[in-house]
């Protein structure tokens, strides 16, 4: 198996392009880093936002400001957002625990929205709580100006701190880790699979998030473990679903079998690159008809998404699926009382009993 990994592993390297674009792997545990490149370049986040969204919404749940079980409510301005989205309507509501999974598996932007609604009272505090939170936990090259990652001026990250944002997630809240590794989830009518390519298929992958927009093109923060060794990468500005997978699988499985003496910390690292404060902007390269082209092209004659990396195998079983769906009764609070928005949502599902043309995913 080792002489056949080498082979491949030599073959893609003859094949495929070197990446000048952002990437990083580092031990959770040690902190010390096995490979990096431009890890303090600008970037923008795209869906990798919503790893912030979910620390946010974790440290609410901390201090007793909710609870799993509190009602998430649709509003006009949440479904306003573009897709990839949930399509509810203003007055429909789910548990937080179900919108954190739509928006962890689906990468809902409306869902996100709502989240950021419920937690912080409206999107601006939330957005406002984002960001404080971000400075406090040693993420010093970011800032979000939305809570699900479409792009705009002022919204960017870098692949340290993003880093240091899932790092800390798990080892903050080790109990919510089960939400950045579902296969899928199910509504009970629909089926949504988890867009990162590794869960189920790398051998002790275990979240976390993926990403996509013209702007940076896609982006993954991965996870895994094996043999009680823990490892974490970032990949931004990939050119396809595939590609940031075959890399996140380069970067984790190196890691998980290389020895970490004489490497540096994660801390140890100073800021480098002379542009790192310009936000990069890869939209040509990523959204032009030859790289459509290309992509079209990374796909087999059944339309999925061709993988290249030895250490990625088929998923020979049907998807393990959690549920994620709207409470009981708000599909008629939501008829009745459609115009309503906001935190008048909320009022109007409180006694009810508890049981995508910018994609960025």
């Amino acid at each position: 198996m080792g002489v056949l990994a080498g082979a491949c592993t030599a073959f893609l390297a003859a094949v495929l392009p070197a990446s000048a674009n952002p990437r990083l792997v580092v031990d959770i545990n040690s902190l010390k880093v096995y490979e990096h490149q431009d890890i303090f370049k600008r970037w923008y986040p795209a869906s990798l936002t919503k790893l912030m969204t979910a620390y946010t919404t974790f440290r609410a749940i901390k201090t007793g400001q909710l609870t799993l079980e509190s009602p998430v409510v649709m509003t006009k301005n949440a479904a306003s957002e573009p897709p990839s989205k949930m399509f509810y309507k203003p007055g429909q509501a789910m548990t937080l625990d179900s919108a954190l999974k739509m928006m962890l598996v689906k990468s809902a932007n409306d869902i996100a929205v709502a989240i950021a609604e419920t937690v912080g009272g409206s999107e601006a505090a939330f957005i406002e709580r984002m960001n404080a939170e971000a400075r406090r936990i040693g993420m010093t090259s970011s800032h979000f100006i939305n809570a699900n990652g479409l792009p705009g001026e002022g919204q960017y990250t870098t692949a340290r701190d993003l880093a240091v944002l899932a790092i800390t997630l798990k080892r903050e809240f080790p109990e919510y880790a089960s939400y950045f590794a579902l296969e899928g989830f199910t509504t009970g009518k629909k089926d949504y699979t988890n867009y990162n390519m590794l869960i189920g298929r790398f051998d002790g992958a275990d979240g976390m998030k993926t990403g996509f927009i013209c702007a940076s093109g896609f982006n993954q923060v991965s996870s895994a473990t094996r043999g009680g060794r823990s490892v974490l990468s970032v990949v931004l500005g990939e050119d396809s679903l595939g590609a940031r997978a075959d890399e996140s699988a380069r970067l984790l499985q190196m890691a998980l079998t290389t020895s970490d003496a004489g490497k540096q910390s994660l801390t140890q690292i100073a800021p480098y690159g002379e542009d790192r404060d310009l936000v990069a902007d890869i939209s040509k390269e990523i959204c032009s008809k030859a790289a459509a082209k290309v992509r079209s092209e990374g796909r087999d004659e059944a339309g999925r998404q061709k993988l290249l990396s030895p250490y990625i195998h088929e998923l020979n079983r049907p998807l393990k699926l959690a549920f994620a769906g709207l409470i009981p009764g708000s599909d008629k609070t939501a008829k009745a009382g459609s115009d309503v928005a906001g935190q008048g949502d909320v009022a109007a599902i409180a006694n009810v009993p508890i049981p995508v043309p910018r994609p960025t995913f």
